[in-house]
């Protein structure tokens, strides 16, 4: 238990019984960042699927005392890339949300550096990295303060699932 800003806090692995706020929160990113409605049915289906299988990744929440009861503040998604390279594991940080009423209360530093030590705790892994959306300068700075480096990589993709949804398409 972390104590941020007068808020105590626990960071703690996603289980199954966290589908619905982890699915609602990336509903939440989706739109924050991208103004695209997502299929609540289709990310509900994903989240679960990637708690049932840890090789597909982590999630892990932010648990805080609020009004006298325990509420999820926030999420980060860890997926894995292996690195020939290095002979090891990146970690990408994916997901990221904290609810508006916990922003700008270290939710995000404490989840970040819960995954941090993890990481470095382990033999297996040979750094963490993340991507955003170029324009959110915001994120960019909190990245940063972190210790997170720019890069020269770039992101190219091709997607199947969501590049025929219109960004006005309902939940």
């Amino acid at each position: 238990m972390l104590l941020l800003s007068g808020i105590e806090t626990n960071i703690r692995q996603a289980t199954p019984l966290d589908t619905e706020i982890i699915a609602r929160f990336n509903a939440h990113i989706a739109w924050e960042t991208e103004q695209r409605r997502l299929d609540a049915a289709r990310v509900q289906q994903g989240v679960l699927a990637l708690l049932n299988d840890p090789a597909k990744g982590t999630y892990f929440v932010a648990e805080v005392q609020s009004n006298g009861a325990t509420a999820i503040a926030g999420q980060l998604l860890i997926t894995y890339e292996w690195s020939d390279w290095r002979n090891g594991n990146f970690w990408w940080i994916q997901s990221v949300y904290v609810a508006e009423p916990f922003r700008h209360q270290g939710i995000f530093r404490a989840l970040f550096h819960h995954v941090h030590a993890r990481a470095k705790a382990r033999d297996d892994v040979c750094g963490l990295r993340l991507y955003m959306d170029t324009e959110n300068a915001r994120a960019r700075q909190a990245y940063q303060r972190l210790g997170l480096n720019h890069t020269n990589y770039e992101v190219f993709e091709i997607d199947f699932v969501l590049s025929n949804l219109h960004c006005t398409r309902d939940l």
